[in-house]
């Protein structure tokens, strides 16, 4: 498990880099272990989709490019509109209340932090949308399949936002749309919701896209 999550880790940090070479051996030695929990991770990791196999005992790791984007975020939009419409119609008081407190949070985010140089902002405003995420997540925990596939989803989705770069314009509107989803599912709004979640993976599509053609 611990070899399965530094190299998970390290993958969708882009420490090891679309294309990377991964040896039972190399990985081994680099993590002070022996080949066998390496191994194991490595089979996880082909079944996630982080890590594809190109030849006989050769590894790589998983390429990115727009159409494994669009893929992506085909999937999500059937995923995460799904679970908004579900989350607004089932959440609890507790879990509204927790919504509403998070859409203040997100509409209270400041642009000039996540431009911040020692890049503090961008880390609070990624760790309030995973907060957001577990919100999520416990409203709809009464569908585990729903749930589940979201969180499948989400891994690749942290790639991609590390491999498209950091963009200060883009992470401030993101928090617009995150504080109108929450607070049309904190409303009890399926429809809103939904809609809400739509517009905010459109636009987060074509910043994507944009910028990997812009990627040399």
């Amino acid at each position: 498990m611990r070899v399965h999550r530094a190299l998970r880790a390290e993958i969708i940090e882009g420490v090891l880099a679309p294309g990377a070479s991964l040896t039972e051996t190399e990985q081994a030695a680099r993590l002070g272990v022996s080949r066998t929990p390496v191994r194991e991770a490595l089979a996880r990791l082909v079944a996630e989709g982080l890590v594809t196999e190109r030849g006989p005992r050769t590894l790589v790791v998983s390429s990115i490019d727009a159409d494994d984007v669009i893929a992506l975020f085909t999937l999500r939009r059937a995923l995460d509109e799904q679970s908004a419409r579900v989350a607004a119609a089932s959440a609890d008081e507790a879990q509204r209340a927790t919504l509403r407190r998070l859409a203040a949070r997100f509409t209270a985010v400041d642009p000039a932090a996540l431009a911040a140089a020692d890049d503090e902002g961008r880390h609070g405003y990624y760790a309030l949308v995973a907060e957001f995420d577990a919100a999520l997540d416990e409203a709809t925990a009464h569908s585990p399949y729903l749930a589940a596939a979201t969180a499948g989803a989400r891994v690749h989705l942290a790639r991609v936002r590390r491999l498209a770069r950091d963009d200060d314009e883009r992470l401030a509107a993101s928090a617009r749309e995150h504080a109108a989803i929450a607070d049309a599912i904190a409303d009890g709004d399926a429809e809103r919701a939904a809609h809400a979640t739509h517009l905010h993976l459109h636009h987060a599509l074509t910043s994507i896209l944009r910028h990997l053609k812009e990627t040399p």
